[in-house]
C-alpha cells in the first residue's frame, strides 16, 4: 500500500491565545505557525507526492499551500470533509482554561469514546469519519500509483491522534497518550495485514527516505510490491530501501 504523511496545521492565533477554535471561520496561522509550516515544507520537499488532501478549515489549507509552494510537480489537491476538525459544538470559541473546569473535561481525558460535545459530535464519530477518509484515499492512491506512492494529508490535532490510535491498534480511550503538535509530521502505511506507524509527532529531519528508490514511470503502477511483514530483529532501516519486497 501507499504511504501517508500526516501533517497538523501550524500554530494559529487561537492556539496562541488558548482558545478552542473548532470549526469557527477566520482562524489563520500566526507568524510562528507560518514558520512551522515552512519547516514542514522543507522536510517534505524531497518526496514526490501523488495526492494532497486537506481539511476544509482555513488553517489547514494555509498550511498545505505553504508546503506545496515552489514544488516543481504539484499533486492533485482534494478538500476532504472527513478530515475536518472535530465539531466541538458549544465548546468552540471558549478558553481552554474555562473548559478544563467543566465536568465533561475529565471524561475527554479518561474516556473520550464516551464523549459527545454539547451541540457537536462525538469523538468516536470523529475518529470513524477520519479513518474512513484516509483509508479511502490511501486505497485510491495505491490503485492509481502503486505501492511506492506517497501522499499527504493536512488535518487537526485530535483527528490525527485518532487516526494514529487506530493505526496502532489502540482503543480511542488511550488516544490522549499521543501528542500531535502544530506542524508536526507523522507517517503511516496501511499494509495488507496491518498498518505500520513509521513516525509520530516529528519536528526535524528531511523525509527523503520515503521517496521510492525506483520511481515508477508517470501513469504506471510500481512494478514492485512492498511487504508489510515485520522483520525479525528490527531490520536494517529505511536506508536499505522501502520499496524492497
Amino acid at each position: 500500500m501507499a504511504t501517508m504523511i500526516l501533517v497538523r496545521h501550524g500554530r494559529t492565533t487561537a492556539n496562541a491565545s488558548g482558545t478552542l477554535a473548532g470549526r469557527l471561520p477566520g482562524v489563520r496561522l500566526d507568524e510562528r505557525g507560518l514558520e512551522q509550516a515552512s519547516r514542514a515544507a522543507e522536510r517534505i520537499a524531497p518526496v514526490p507526492l501523488a495526492l494532497a488532501v486537506t481539511s476544509p478549515m482555513e488553517r489547514c489549507q494555509q498550511t498545505l499551500s505553504t508546503i506545496l509552494e515552489g514544488r516543481a510537480e504539484q499533486p492533485t489537491v482534494v478538500v476532504e470533509d472527513g478530515v475536518s476538525e472535530c465539531d466541538y459544538g458549544e465548546w468552540q470559541g471558549e478558553k481552554i482554561t474555562t473548559l478544563a473546569r467543566r465536568k465533561l473535561w475529565k471524561t475527554v481525558q479518561t474516556q473520550p469514546s464516551a464523549v459527545t460535545f454539547p451541540g457537536g459530535e462525538s469523538m468516536a464519530a470523529m475518529q470513524a469519519r477520519g479513518v474512513e477518509a484516509v483509508r479511502r484515499h490511501d486505497a485510491a492512491v495505491t490503485a492509481a500509483h502503486g505501492d511506492a506512492a506517497v501522499w499527504l494529508c493536512v488535518s487537526h490535532g485530535d483527528l490525527i491522534k485518532s487516526i494514529l490510535a487506530d493505526a496502532l491498534g489502540m482503543h480511542l480511550d488511550l488516544f490522549q497518550r499521543l501528542h500531535v503538535d502544530p506542524a508536526s509530521i507523522s507517517v503511516v502505511r496501511y499494509g495488507e495485514g496491518r498498518p505500520s506507524v513509521l513516525a509520530t509527532n516529528t519536528h526535524a529531519g528531511d523525509l527523503s527516505w520515503l521517496a521510492p528508490k525506483q520511481a515508477a514511470k508517470k501513469g504506471r503502477k510500481s512494478p514492485r510490491r512492498r511487504s508489510d511483514d515485520a522483520v525479525v530483529g528490527g531490520g536494517s532501516g529505511p536506508e536499505a530501501g522501502l520499496d524492497k519486497v
